[in-house]
């Protein structure tokens, strides 16, 4: 991961329920001081209260585990959610593997070869147009990805965060629409509140869970209302234990930029 004082590689292991860290790098010491938030230890998930809901009181029993963690690193979000905007997972995975591969320097210690840390804001800016285009990353992203690099330092909180205020913070960014903003709070700060208007599936999971039936965007929030503080939660939990309407259309095959 990429911090302040540089970038980190950071070991997880887990024994007999004991977290032990181990960390490398510049930003050893302040990733390695992160880890609790990473696995949730300031998430609060004793607030919510199924309301009654069969489906999610026996998911929510179920999964004492679940905690939204936070990594405080705006950045690190904001890249790889740029490269899922209107693609594929298989598509984003290949073009950030391949951005990480051209732009992203070496993970610190003895960490795997290959293993890339996401590349700074300033090396994304000197990325060329012929080098993106070898990656496969089409125009519109490439544009979103190119203007919050150019403002990366201001987005990165320096104290405790309004999600409600840096999503509308990021959505002034060209390039940056409802949806990512909503990815970037949940990943980098945890907030519980926050849903993501706009995915592709999430509202059909969401439909198909609490009503029986395929919905819209709007549809999910009107369903997902009785827990407005703790929507994401309700999210993370149906993702969990709730169901999706039968695919019954053929798959959207990826789109090869590099061919264009």
């Amino acid at each position: 991961m990429s911090t302040p004082d540089g970038p980190a590689t950071v070991y997880l292991t887990v024994r007999v329920g004991e977290v032990r860290v181990a960390a490398w790098g510049p930003g050893a010491e302040r990733a390695g001081s992160a880890v609790p938030a990473w696995l949730g230890a300031q998430d609060r998930p004793e607030e919510f209260e199924p309301r009654g809901h069969p489906l999610l009181t026996r998911v929510h029993r179920a999964s004492p585990w679940l905690r939204l963690g936070r990594t405080g690193r705006t950045w690190d979000a904001l890249v790889p959610a740029v490269l899922e905007q209107k693609v594929t997972v298989v598509e984003a995975h290949r073009v950030w593997r391949a951005l990480l591969r051209l732009a992203g320097e070496p993970a610190p210690g003895p960490a795997p070869e290959d293993m890339r840390v996401v590349p700074t804001p300033q090396r994304v800016l000197a990325v060329t147009d012929w080098e993106w285009h070898r990656c496969g990353l089409d125009g519109a992203r490439r544009r979103a990805l190119r203007a919050v690099a150019s403002v990366a330092a201001r987005l990165e909180p320096e104290e405790a965060v309004d999600c409600a205020d840096l999503q509308r913070r990021l959505q002034t960014v060209p390039g940056i629409g409802v949806w990512t903003a909503a990815e970037v709070v949940q990943r980098a700060f945890g907030c519980p509140d926050t849903v993501s208007y706009g995915d592709y599936h999430l509202k059909n999971l969401v439909g198909w869970s609490l009503a029986g039936k395929k919905t819209d965007d709007d549809g999910m929030m009107e369903l997902l209302e009785p827990w407005r503080g703790q929507r994401q939660r309700v999210v993370r939990l149906l993702g969990i234990g709730g169901s999706r309407p039968p695919r019954r259309g053929p798959r959207n095959p990826p789109t090869n930029y590099r061919r264009i």
